[in-house]
């Protein structure tokens, strides 16, 4: 039987059904106290009125504090509530806990956060993706000196992770010209050109082609100026451009000293700081800290909207180091960074991973000057980061990469204890998801 359940030693739930039946009974005294004696004077009267409020005031600090404990219960799987996918469509469809899912937005660019877009999507259509324009290399580089528009790149790897395509489509997308005067460029950003030549700007466009390829969620270019990577290194020499950044490091045997864009005060987009402002988590990564991550932070506004914002705040550290940027960096290093450029309270957790590699693509990255970003849990402690570990990696064509999927799960299983676990008008929609993150695991 449930109550006798409740009723156990140490299950934490006898306080708050103490608790609640004490509310009813100053609720019930100051009631019958009220309309029973018309005696009293209005001094009397409005004494039990403030007593029949601190009852109810009681009850719903019992309530509420009842609920969390039995959701914590569901949770630590002390109490198992069983609902088969009948019953749970009766009382949601996912189309619908999808729409009123958490609000997420994700801060970046390159790969990996494309790659992290493609497992979160299946379990909300609330995230935005605000990606860097700072990139200035590649076919994306090309056609910014060409049509002096922002590089498409990162934007299009966004688009298509979150897009509802056909794989054929998305395929037709990646294409890269092998010949010709194309070699190198790939089709999408051709296509994201020509949305920009008939819009009344880069964000507009951007927004078409996410229309056009039925988008879960936003896609947002963190600023519309014409934004330049700037790096100072320890030697004292400036490098100027994304994509020679690592390069310079490498050959000049210097590290990045500071980080900085031209223009100094590029602005964001507005779109941009209403989703840091109204999210549920902030989530900055996986990506290059210095060229990917980094540049968002630099542009006016960004740092004071995440730091005012009451959202979760998570960073996903990179698997591996990268040659020219993070060399020998720990996961406390990559938080240290990002602290030094959006503030102490930035970060409040750390998704790190603490899986290996095969001994044989271990020594191909070794030799190519990388290696598994060390988890130093004692560092990490001192800057007040908690730390969520599990296993990110994914082998794929002899790479190492996030493993999507389960970097997802672990996300949004995150945002749900620490942060919506008591948010008691999405009870159900926190059941539905904890349920299928369960189910896929």
């Amino acid at each position: 039987m449930i109550m006798d359940f409740l009723m156990k030693p140490g299950i934490r739930m006898k306080r708050w059904i103490f608790l609640g039946f004490i509310g009813v009974v100053i609720l019930v005294l100051g009631v019958v106290e009220i309309f029973s004696n018309k005696d009293y004077n209005g001094t009397i009267r409005l004494l039990y009125l403030f007593l029949s409020l601190i009852g109810i005031v009681i009850m719903y600090i019992a309530f509420s504090e009842f609920v969390k404990s039995f959701i914590s219960l569901i949770n630590s799987e002390k109490v198992k509530i069983t609902i088969n996918d009948k019953n749970i469509e009766e009382l949601v469809d996912e189309k619908r806990v999808h729409v009123g899912g958490p609000k997420v937005v994700v801060i970046g660019g390159g790969t990996g956060l494309s790659t992290m877009l493609r497992g979160l999507k299946l379990y909300t259509n609330n995230i935005t993706a605000i990606v860097t324009v700072g990139d200035d290399g590649g076919g994306s580089g090309k056609l910014r000196a060409d049509l002096g528009m922002l590089p498409p790149g990162d934007i299009r790897n966004c688009i298509l992770a979150l897009a509802d395509t056909e794989p054929i489509m998305e395929d037709l997308l990646q294409y890269r010209f092998k010949e010709g005067s194309l070699k190198g460029q790939n089709f999408g950003n051709l296509f994201l050109a020509a949305m920009a030549g008939i819009s009344d700007n880069f964000e507009d466009a951007v927004q078409k082609m996410s229309s056009v390829l039925a988008v879960t969620g936003k896609v947002l270019p963190v600023t519309l100026d014409d934004m330049k990577l700037i790096a100072e290194l320890e030697n004292g020499s400036v490098v100027e451009g994304e994509s020679i950044i690592p390069e310079e490091v490498i050959k000049q045997k210097s590290k990045i000293k500071q980080l900085r864009i031209d223009p100094e005060r590029a602005k964001p987009l507005m779109d941009a700081l209403i989703a840091i402002k109204e999210a549920d988590a902030i989530v900055m990564g996986p990506g290059s800290l210095y060229t990917s991550i980094i540049p968002n932070l630099l542009v006016e506004d960004i740092v004071e909207g995440i730091n005012k914002s009451d959202a979760i705040k998570i960073y996903i550290s990179n698997v591996m180091t990268q040659p020219g940027e993070t060399d020998d960096f720990a996961v406390s290093d990559h938080i240290k960074t990002l602290m030094k450029y959006s503030g102490k309270n930035s970060v409040q957790y750390v998704i790190a991973n603490n899986g290996t590699i095969p001994k044989d693509i271990e020594e191909r990255y070794l030799n190519e000057g990388s290696k598994l970003v060390k988890l130093d849990y004692e560092n990490i402690e001192d800057l007040n980061v908690k730390v969520v570990e599990t296993d990110l990696v994914k082998i794929t064509k002899g790479y190492v990469k996030h493993d999507s999927e389960h970097l997802a799960q672990v996300l949004m299983t995150t945002i749900l204890d620490k942060k919506l676990l008591y948010d008691k008008r999405k009870i159900i929609e926190y059941m539905y998801l904890s349920k299928k993150i369960g189910n896929k695991k």
